[in-house]
Order: C-alpha cells, then sequence, then structure tokens
C-alpha cells in the first residue's frame, strides 16, 4: 500500500486557485504525531520545503509562498491540504506530500501543478 498519495493538482492560468490534498495510509502512518509538510520540485531541481504545519496547527511557509498558500491538516481523516490562492508561473512543478523532517519511504508520486501566464 503506496503511503501517501497526493492529488488535486492540474494547468492553471496565472492568477487562479487550486487545492492539493493528501491522503496517508493509517497503516503507514499516524499523523497525529507528525509534523506534515508539502514540498515542490521545480524544473527537475531539489524538492524544497513550502508549507509545514504541526501537531498543534501552527504553520510556517516558504517567503514565495507567504501571503498566497494555506497549509491545513485533518487528523482524523488522515489528510493534509494545501490551498493555493493567485497561483504564479513561478509556482510550477511536482508538488509533494511527506513528513517534516521527511522520511524516505514516505515520498509519494506528487501531484503536477502547471501555471501558465
Amino acid at each position: 500500500q503506496v503511503p501517501l498519495v497526493e492529488s488535486g493538482g492540474g494547468l492553471v492560468q496565472a492568477g487562479q486557485s487550486l487545492t492539493l490534498a493528501c491522503k496517508v495510509s493509517r497503516r503507514s502512518h499516524n499523523i497525529r504525531a507528525s509534523t506534515m509538510a508539502w514540498y515542490r520540485r521545480i524544473a527537475g531541481g531539489q524538492r524544497d520545503l513550502v508549507a509545514r504545519v504541526d501537531i498543534g496547527g501552527n504553520t510556517d511557509y516558504a517567503d514565495s509562498v507567504k501571503g498566497r498558500f494555506t497549509v491545513s491538516r485533518n487528523n482524523a481523516e488522515n489528510m493534509v491540504y494545501l490551498q493555493m490562492n493567485t497561483l504564479e508561473p513561478g509556482d510550477t512543478g511536482v508538488y509533494y506530500c511527506n513528513a517534516f523532517p521527511p522520511v524516505r519511504p514516505f515520498w509519494g508520486p506528487g501531484t503536477l501543478v502547471t501555471v501558465t501566464e
């Protein structure tokens, strides 16, 4: 069973919004005890941290997305979300969900976000 599955990516125009979802297999990991995070890989580069939410609901964001993205969690459903508003072409990339710090076996396939001018 895949530990984490991301969804919600797509092709949008600049200024539009998307909401990403991450379903975590409870058999693999119960997120209640973990800080969870979203990462992204842009243009074949490394995976960079985009946003994280700790077990108390406190959040932290990369400077490039502050004020535009909102990370949240639903412990009862073992889900993590990323609301992305006012998307920019520079946000184009593959988005991944994982714990923070990341756990290697938990990397899922990611979900592709493409933002056009």
